[in-house]
């Protein structure tokens, strides 16, 4: 099982289709299909499931697809390792969620970068799960993540705090008073989608199942642009909106007949 064949597999699962997979990696139709051939052979299981048109991952297939992915994300960090050890006396790798980078993280990755000039320092902005299976994995040194890893050799403890808040522009007066639960399904709500456990459920519980938002956007930093120029609401870590709510572009909904949770993340690394 070599690299090439893994990643041939990825962009086979990315594209779908034999002839885009064989253009984006500059190969042959037929090598595409040898190497998924011999693949699924060495694995024992059917990786894909085709029809005249396209392919489409089977359940083994998808279950494969994150242990390939990780497979190679692997080899990339050892060969980058060993490169960087000729300049640089180690690499400081840092795994984050966004919404922790942008809200509290970047002041200390200047200090260390500061304070440690011959340390190279990798950041990966990424989900928290994802974060917490590469640190077993060894691709991150240190990880900050939204959940908690409780495993035998590793450390986990809490990293920041933060209030839910729910913010509107200050151009738009409504629920300047506030607002009752029962009002949010009627509002202009822009809906983004915490991973955040608690606090994901807190919101989702807010409103009916299945219930249709006019915008989503699963990234809680690049909300913002559309509530200064909407009559939208929406909930955010308040460290998020402080710059906006310092300038006086959001405003604070007060919250008339529930409370919000706190978020709270978690900074892990290996147990020494």
């Amino acid at each position: 099982m070599d690299t090439e064949t893994l990643r041939t597999f990825i962009t086979l699962s990315q594209y779908r289709n034999y002839t885009k997979t064989a253009d984006v990696l500059f190969v042959a139709q037929s090598t595409v299909t040898n190497r998924i051939m011999e693949l699924e052979k060495e694995v024992g299981q059917p990786l894909f499931t085709r029809t005249k048109r396209s392919v489409t991952l089977t359940l083994e297939g998808e279950i494969f697809l994150s242990y390939a992915k990780r497979i190679l994300e692997m080899e990339e960090t050892s060969v980058r390792e060993l490169n960087t050890l000729r300049k640089y006396r180690r690499t400081y790798r840092i795994g984050t969620t966004n919404t922790i980078y942008e809200c509290h993280l970047i002041p200390h990755i200047q200090t260390y970068i500061q304070t440690h000039p011959d340390h190279a320092v990798k950041v990966t902005i990424s989900h928290s799960r994802d974060l917490l299976t590469g640190l077993q994995d060894r691709l991150y040194d240190i990880v900050y993540t939204y959940i908690p890893l409780h495993k035998s050799g590793f450390e986990c403890v809490p990293f920041a705090a933060d209030r839910l808040i729910l913010v509107a522009s200050t151009s738009h007066a409504l629920y300047s008073e506030g607002i009752r639960r029962r009002e949010l399904a009627s509002a202009n709500y822009l809906f983004c989608n915490f991973a955040l456990q608690e606090v994901g459920a807190f919101i989702r519980e807010l409103f009916p199942p299945h219930f249709q938002f006019g915008f989503e956007i699963d990234n809680s930093t690049k909300l913002i642009p559309y509530l200064l120029q909407s009559d939208g609401i929406s909930f955010l870590p308040e460290s998020l909106a402080a710059p906006w709510l310092s300038a006086g572009s959001l405003r604070v909904i007060p919250l008339l007949d529930l409370a919000s949770p706190t978020i709270q993340s978690y900074r892990t690394v290996r147990a020494m």
